[in-house]
């Protein structure tokens, strides 16, 4: 599929680059973006050479920076909800992903740029990105996630204190509470996110994918999170993956996985 908002490439090593492209529009948020990113999704599942997804911004100054206001202003409420539902069931679809998704967060992540990179599966920021929940400022609230997976990788408090306040974290303040994995210079981000990618596809790719399950699951009630993990357990010790990453292991040598 051709994309006219986002642009998608795969390397040699089944790493794809999902580029969020209106960089004049420091990459905001749009109803066509959503739908590119939508069919995007599809086809990341249904490649099967396409093992990892780097998602960024195209441009220096922005992964992304909110929604495009003027896409909203005229919702009433049954509008907004639609509005709301649609980004995050497209939020959410990237997050169920069972292949691994790094945001490579290069300038503003603000508003619906900060909701997308949480809904990644891991961060990693430049020293000159910036985050914020800024709705408020708007006379609304964060709409494609953010009031659920902040809380989550933050905790209660500070995800409050940044929705409330509206006010920006530097990088290195997200780093500190939890909300990005690494910090890097400019130059050096999209090779960190490489790097960062290739460790994770060394490793065996169906406990990969589980692991992504499990812990999507960890909200769960404790009791239902440990019986889904077991589930996932056993399914592990059935794969051809784990008789070989053990008889690696034994053998002193390096795996060589399948992915079955």
């Amino acid at each position: 599929m051709e994309y006219t908002t986002i642009t998608f490439e795969t390397d040699a090593d089944g790493i794809g680059v999902l580029t969020i492209n209106r960089p004049d529009k420091l990459n905001a948020l749009n109803a066509d973006v959503i739908q590119e990113l939508d069919a995007c999704i599809a086809e990341i599942e249904s490649r099967d050479e396409v093992k990892g997804v780097i998602l960024t911004g195209a441009g220096s100054k922005s992964f992304v920076a909110g929604a495009d206001i003027r896409q909203f202003t005229d919702l009433d409420p049954v509008q907004g909800y639609t509005f709301a539902q649609y980004g995050q069931r497209v939020f959410s679809r990237l997050e169920g992903l069972p292949k691994p998704v790094i945001a490579a967060v290069n300038g503003y992540a603000l508003g619906g740029g900060c909701e997308l990179a949480m809904a990644c599966h891991l961060r990693v920021a430049s020293e000159l990105a910036t985050f914020g929940q800024p709705e408020v400022n708007l006379g609304i609230i964060p709409g494609y996630g953010g009031t659920q997976r902040l809380p989550r990788l933050v905790g209660r408090g500070l995800a409050l204190e940044m929705i409330l306040t509206g006010e920006h974290v530097t990088a290195r303040r997200a780093y500190e509470i939890g909300l990005v994995n690494k910090v890097v210079v400019p130059a050096e981000l999209m090779s960190a996110a490489r790097q960062m990618m290739q460790t994770i596809l060394n490793k065996g790719p169906v406990a990969v994918a589980l692991s992504l399950n499990a812990v999507h699951a960890s909200d769960r009630p404790l009791d239902q999170g440990l019986e889904h993990e077991a589930l996932l357990f056993g399914q592990a010790c059935g794969t051809e993956d784990f008789k070989e990453g053990a008889a690696a292991f034994l053998e002193r040598r390096k795996p060589a996985f399948v992915g079955r």
